[in-house]
């Protein structure tokens, strides 16, 4: 595991000297310090969740404490570095290149972060400090990956919030509070399946395809949050707003409550 931390080291150093040479070391904290910056979502929720191990930072020494160069390394082995010139308030850098490391050893390398800090209730260490030499035992590779059905429901939800649906422009273009869904069966793997619709739309206006539009469940739940709570639902379930922010089955005894945002 020390080579890939020496790697970190070595991109982190080599960017900072290339797009930073005047950026002295007594004007970063600890000298220039790397540190690991678990403490907002933990090792494990990064590496499930976020698809990457959690940022590595060095920081500028001042009273904002901004970061003058972060990396990201992600769990398939590509690599994100920014470079933050003026104390850390303007991007001028972004680089993407990666590392030529197996994805299991980045892997373990996450169970051995994991081990080594968030299980000490260690946070935003400087990895100097960090004891990378410890031998990882089966049980602790079993447990990390066992770990992962913790997180299922938040990484499902995340992919549902990237796939398209069919939304109407009533609640598009005028400014319609999204009175009925449905979803059903999804065309391609990019589709949720669910269509939106105002609930004023008769059936001529719905039978002409014009008057539909294609956006990603995040830029429908912009539109009308509302119906974040209920994006989950399985194929097969309608629902219809029965009140300003509430929905209900559709069991086709109550009438749309159909209101402006």
């Amino acid at each position: 595991m020390y080579e890939i931390l020496n790697e970190i080291r070595r991109m982190i150093n080599k960017n900072l000297i290339m797009y930073l040479p005047h950026v002295k070391a007594e004007n970063l904290e600890e000298n220039g310090a790397i540190y690991y910056m678990n403490g907002r979502n933990g090792t494990e929720f990064d590496w499930y969740v976020n698809g990457k191990i959690s940022d590595f930072f060095v920081f500028y020494n001042d009273d904002n404490n901004l970061g003058a160069v972060k990396l990201t390394l992600y769990n398939n082995g590509n690599v994100l570095i920014y470079i933050y010139d003026e104390m850390g308030n303007k991007l001028i850098k972004e680089i993407q290149t990666n590392v030529e490391i197996p994805e299991y050893d980045i892997f373990k390398f996450a169970v051995l972060l994991k081990t080594v800090t968030d299980d000490n209730k260690i946070w935003d260490a400087n990895i100097d400090s960090i004891e990378v030499g410890v031998q990882l035992t089966p049980d602790r590779i079993s447990e990390f990956k066992n770990n992962k059905q913790y997180y299922e429901t938040i990484i499902n939800r995340r992919k549902m919030l990237g796939m398209m649906s069919d939304v109407s422009k009533k609640v598009i273009d005028d400014g319609w509070k999204i009175g009925y869904m449905i979803r059903e069966d999804a065309l391609n793997d990019k589709d949720s399946g669910w269509c939106f619709m105002a609930g004023n739309e008769d059936d001529e206006y719905v039978e002409n395809y014009k008057n539909l539009k294609l956006l990603s469940i995040a830029e429908i739940c912009q539109l009308d949050s509302d119906i974040l709570k209920y994006i989950d639902s399985p194929v097969g379930t309608a629902f219809i707003r029965v009140s300003s922010n509430e929905f209900e089955i559709d069991n086709s005894n109550k009438k749309i409550y159909v209101e402006k945002r």
